[in-house]
């Protein structure tokens, strides 16, 4: 059988530093993933597993899926050179239980950089 807590306001061990549960529901990152080239996941929130399309082209795989298809997408990458690449979604729609990314350079061209990291906004499912 299932149990349930109710509460308003969560506090740190001390008392100290309190939030409202619905700033924790609402107002919480829902994903959270860091790759690098070699298409390895670290640090990763709600994520089963990535996707390697091809070059500086990934899919992100949910583990709970997303309330809907309108949430936010953001990012950023790191290339070992000076090639300041940056990280956009692409491709179609994103889905409830998956959204696709590119790393690109300045030249708008598909580049593997070191690091990519995103991180996605809403609601779950």
């Amino acid at each position: 059988m299932a149990s349930e807590l109710r509460v308003n306001t969560l506090k740190d061990a001390a008392g100290n530093n309190s939030i409202a549960t619905s700033f924790v529901a609402g107002g919480s990152a829902k994903i959270i993933a860091v790759n690098n080239v070699s298409a390895l996941l670290s640090n990763t929130l709600n994520v089963s597993s990535l996707g390697d399309n091809g070059t500086g082209d990934f899919t992100i795989n949910i583990s709970s899926a997303m309330g809907n298809v309108n949430y936010s997408v953001t990012g950023s990458s790191i290339g070992s050179t000076n090639d300041h690449s940056f990280l956009a979604t692409f491709g179609s729609n994103p889905a409830t239980t998956s959204y696709r990314f590119l790393s690109r350079n300045e030249s708008n061209t598909s580049v593997d950089t070191d690091r990519n990291s995103t991180q996605v906004g809403g609601d779950l499912a």
